[in-house]
């Protein structure tokens, strides 16, 4: 029987200072519909700005992982994200005030602590796990990541700083809600006293205290309060990395086995997770079926693939080979992809959303009526795959607006909010 996805049962809160803004903030956690993910409400504006917890949307890795949409950011996700990913919450609105949740004592346990008394309820909607067919490698400069096929979550992590007071510490976990509980939500934060001043320079840490961080010199912790474990300085980074990970969008069967990494290094790692696991997901559509719904054909059907969708989100693939006829002719020698190609292909995929919502959409076709908001981004060039997600904005009578973005690498290519109309074939 396949596992259900699952979202809390009743509301609850915690809000205190954030750890890099130093400004007071809140969240409070509620109750999500299945299949709409890990989502933050900024509440600051009216009516609130909306901000998924994906990979796409990691705009700043220095020290903590910040998320932006439409200009909007939220500050050092990683703590927050990890409790909910960690207790195995897959669907959940943070109504957010301010633009940083509270730090607290530094670790996950504050949110574990107000989510676990909330409870959780079954959806009637299956998790979608990603294990990887095979390993997948990740490495930079000073970090080396892998991810190999398990049937159960399971971290291991190396850390070393080279430092007299502290020691190069490993550890290795099955990873479920008890352990997560128990083992890894209490380790803290830490910083390496020869660090502060170099970060509060940066603007950073500006809410930092010994309450909320452990702090080592080369003689120990300045911290009245010892070390809640031995190593809880590697069970910390175990946090940080699940958090991280939660951007990926889905719950992981895998072993991450990580050497001396951070942020950078995570964000970097869930981008190719991501593109692993859409290369795996069947998809929705494909091109035969696209066929049979869209009234395009070459060269003008654009749409590869349509990898998910529902009533309110819809995503699609499009490949662009140097086949492509606009080619000949766009900027011979240096080939880029028409800007007004992108949107068209960007308003054929938002088609299927609105044909997901109508009645007998076999006897309707969109026409688009309206662009507004248009931004490119790059530049689209042959061997590119663009992913385009659309968001329906407002749907009344035959009317329908929506938002959408072209993502090339995890980067935005092309945004743009369009209206269309549905309308009936005969007319």
């Amino acid at each position: 029987m396949r596992e259900r996805q699952r979202t809390i049962a009743s509301l609850a809160s915690v809000a205190g200072r954030g750890l890099h803004t130093g400004k007071q903030g809140k969240v409070t956690f509620k109750p999500a519909p299945p299949d709409s993910g890990i989502v933050f409400a900024v509440t600051d504006g009216s009516p609130p700005r909306l901000i998924r917890a994906e990979i796409d949307r990691v705009v700043e890795t220095a020290r903590g992982t910040t998320l932006e949409e439409d200009g909007v950011r939220i500050h050092t996700v990683e703590h927050l994200l990890a409790a909910v990913w960690g207790l195995e919450i897959d669907n959940v609105l943070i109504e957010i005030e301010g633009n940083e949740p509270p730090v607290g004592d530094g670790s996950a346990l504050p949110f574990t602590s107000c989510l676990e008394p909330c409870g959780t309820v079954e959806q009637d909607a299956a998790r979608h796990y990603f294990s990887p067919r095979r390993p997948i490698f990740h490495s930079s400069e000073e970090s080396e990541i892998v991810v190999l096929p398990h049937r159960e979550f399971r971290a291991s992590v190396y850390l070393d700083y080279d430092h007299p007071a502290l020691s190069p510490q490993f550890l290795t976990l099955a990873v479920d809600r008890n352990v997560f509980f128990r083992e890894l939500a209490p380790a803290r934060t830490f910083c390496l006293f020869s660090w502060v001043e170099s970060l509060r320079s940066r603007g950073l840490i500006r809410g930092g205290s010994l309450e909320n961080a452990v702090v080592v010199t080369d003689q120990g912790i300045l911290n009245k309060e010892p070390l809640r474990f031995e190593n809880e300085f590697v069970r910390h980074k175990i946090v940080d990395l699940i958090g991280d990970l939660a951007l990926l969008g889905r719950p992981l069967r895998a072993h991450i086995i990580a050497f001396k990494s951070g942020h950078r290094a995570h964000v970097d790692l869930v981008k190719e997770m991501k593109m692993a696991a859409e290369a795996s997901d069947a998809p929705v559509l494909d091109t035969a079926a696209i066929q049979r719904i869209m009234p395009h054909r070459y060269p003008f059907l654009l749409v590869d693939r349509i990898l998910s969708m529902d009533k309110k989100r819809v995503v699609g693939i499009k490949n662009v080979t140097v086949n492509e006829p606009f080619f000949v002719g766009h900027f011979p020698g240096h080939p880029i992809m028409p800007g007004v190609l992108i949107v068209e292909a960007m308003a054929q995929v938002g088609g299927f959303l609105l044909l997901n919502i109508v009645e007998e959409p076999d006897q309707k076709l969109v026409y688009f009526v309206g662009l507004d908001k248009v931004k490119f981004r790059r530049p689209v060039v042959p061997g590119d795959q663009m992913r385009f997600e659309l968001e329906l904005l407002r749907f009344q009578g035959r009317i329908c607006r929506m938002a959408g973005k072209a993502y090339v690498e995890g980067e935005v290519a092309c945004e743009a909010e369009l209206t269309a109309s549905v309308v009936d074939r005969k007319e």
